[in-house]
């Protein structure tokens, strides 16, 4: 009876295991489709939208594309990764929660499918607040979720 137990406990923790990990890998990151035809008319809109925002700046937007090709690699469907940080927020996350500045600064990628399609991905920063609580979760899974929300409003279809 206790072997059996004990195997069924085995069994139901590695399946609510796995039933997490596919959720997460499900709403971690979210992905919507660019109201914008092109690459380049969804990365004008998003940066539009990040210097109107209060206290948000623009430090770059990288050419993936680009990149590779400079080390011999062609990819053919357009790739841009556009980042936004508001520096109070990093300060506030920074100053109890070093390790997350590799999540630093915020980025959403615009990026082409097979069909030519444009497409924005990000990172579900409320559901990163989340899984990481306290102050992230106060200032990144709340304050720049929400803010963020705002920005990303006119580029969603």
């Amino acid at each position: 009876m206790i072997p059996g137990l004990i195997a069924g406990l085995v069994v139901g923790a590695v399946a609510v295991t796995l039933l997490f990990v596919g959720l997460m890998r499900r709403r971690m990151i979210e992905v919507v489709r660019s109201p914008f035809a092109t690459v380049e008319e969804t990365v004008t809109a998003l940066e539009r939208a990040i210097s109107q925002s209060d206290g948000w700046s623009h430090p770059g937007t990288r050419d993936l594309n680009g990149m590779m090709a400079k080390h011999g690699v062609a990819f053919g469907p357009r790739v841009r990764l556009v980042e936004m940080c508001k520096a109070s927020y990093s300060a506030g996350v920074l100053q109890t929660d070093r390790h997350v500045a590799t999540l630093m600064p915020c980025a959403v990628a615009v990026y082409e499918d097979d069909e030519g399609a444009v497409w924005l991905s990000k990172l579900n920063l409320k559901l990163m607040g989340k899984v990481f609580g306290g102050n992230v979760g106060r200032i990144m899974g709340e304050q720049v979720a929400r803010e963020e929300e705002r920005m990303l409003a006119g580029l969603r279809r």
